[in-house]
């Protein structure tokens, strides 16, 4: 597993198997021109790797040149491209053939088509190194191909990640096959703020504590927050839609996470309920709930030692501690029914080495 950026990829193609594929489409091509001096006209940036593998393999006379046209950012493309580099001068009446890294939707290829029906080439042919049948549209025909490969984002060989993998000798596919959206469960002191963190960037999700979210929009003085602050301020409890909503924005403020940690919510079965009718309006559900057994001794001992540094008072005050675990217990037990009903609900030793602990929960989260 490799990460760029905020995304992990996972192992796809080997060099071999890379390799074999640039050779096959440059023998086929050799059998048809082998008698011929056809231009070459690799697709940048993409293409670079692609194109010097091929020509290595190619033995017969050719040209080689380049254009760069332009169509992604990020994971997906914009729908427009761009013409970054336009073609050489000397193609007329020559025989040109196109080498592509990918051919997936077909926008970038009907870009090259447009060019060259305004030339005056004897001919001219395609040949890419990938092709992606499921989305192609399937408007021209594709003369050689090195492999056919499922509808996913991949980088490595040529290919990027917001510019980055492209010195990649293996292809890599994006790690995100499922969704993955966690509620994380535990007592006062158990580890779930620590655990979260790990987890977050183990399985590139987004850690959502319905305390900093609270925080946040109050401090901002969102139109959230001052509703909450009302309620708060009144002293009574904040509806569920309220905090829903607020969840609700972080969801949308990151659309391209492969999943979330939700830390703090719900705590009642209506809450959970809330929740998984909101990620039902999104195509979105829970995968799993998970909580961090601990022992109440060994965590009461983990807690005053706490209150030491972090200067709270219900972290210097036993009966305070078993007053927050008495409260979790009554709040826990109808959340554990409701997603045990669910077959979601999972408990994990929460007591040992922080790396021991994560390796628990990542035992569960990775047979999801």
């Amino acid at each position: 597993m490799i990460k760029l950026k905020d995304k992990y990829f996972k192992p796809f193609l080997n060099e071999e198997e890379i390799l074999a594929a640039v050779s096959k489409i440059a023998q086929e091509i050799a059998k048809d021109y082998k008698d011929k001096t056809p231009i070459f006209v690799g697709v940048l940036n993409g293409s670079f790797m692609f194109v010097s593998d091929f020509l290595k393999a190619y033995s017969h006379p050719c040209e080689v040149s380049f254009v760069k046209l332009s169509s992604y950012q990020g994971l997906t493309s914009t729908g427009i491209v761009e013409t970054l580099l336009d073609l050489p001068d000397n193609i007329d009446g020559r025989s040109v053939i196109i080498l592509e890294d990918i051919i997936d939707t077909g926008r970038t290829l009907k870009e090259l088509i447009d060019l060259f029906a305004n030339t005056k080439v004897k001919e001219f042919k395609i040949a890419t190194l990938f092709y992606k049948p499921d989305i192609y549209n399937g408007e021209y025909k594709i003369d050689y191909v090195g492999l056919e490969i499922p509808d996913k984002f991949i980088v490595g060989y040529g290919l990027d990640y917001n510019e980055l993998g492209r010195n990649l000798k293996k292809v890599y596919q994006l790690n995100q096959d499922r969704m993955i959206n966690l509620v994380l469960f535990g007592k006062p002191g158990a580890g779930k703020g620590t655990q979260a963190e790990f987890l977050k960037e183990k399985y590139n999700l987004k850690h959502i504590s319905t305390g900093d979210v609270f925080r946040y929009n109050i401090k901002n003085g969102t139109e959230l927050g001052i509703l909450a602050k009302s309620y708060i301020d009144r002293g009574d409890l904040v509806p569920d839609e309220v905090t829903i909503n607020m969840l609700q924005d972080e969801v949308e403020k990151n659309p391209d996470a492969s999943g979330f940690i939700f830390d703090g919510f719900p705590r009642t079965t209506a809450q959970a309920e809330a929740l998984d009718n909101f990620l039902s309006s999104k195509n979105m559900e829970i995968s799993a709930t998970i909580a961090l057994d601990a022992d109440d001794e060994v965590l009461i001992k983990r807690l005053l030692e706490r209150g030491k540094v972090s200067g709270r008072s219900d972290d210097q005050d036993e009966n305070k501690i078993r007053n927050r675990f008495e409260e979790y217990n009554l709040k826990t037990a109808p959340l554990q029914k409701y997603y045990e009903g669910q077959e979601k609900y999972h408990a994990v030793n929460g007591i040992g080495e922080i790396i021991e602990i994560t390796e628990r929960l990542s035992l569960v989260i990775d047979m999801l």
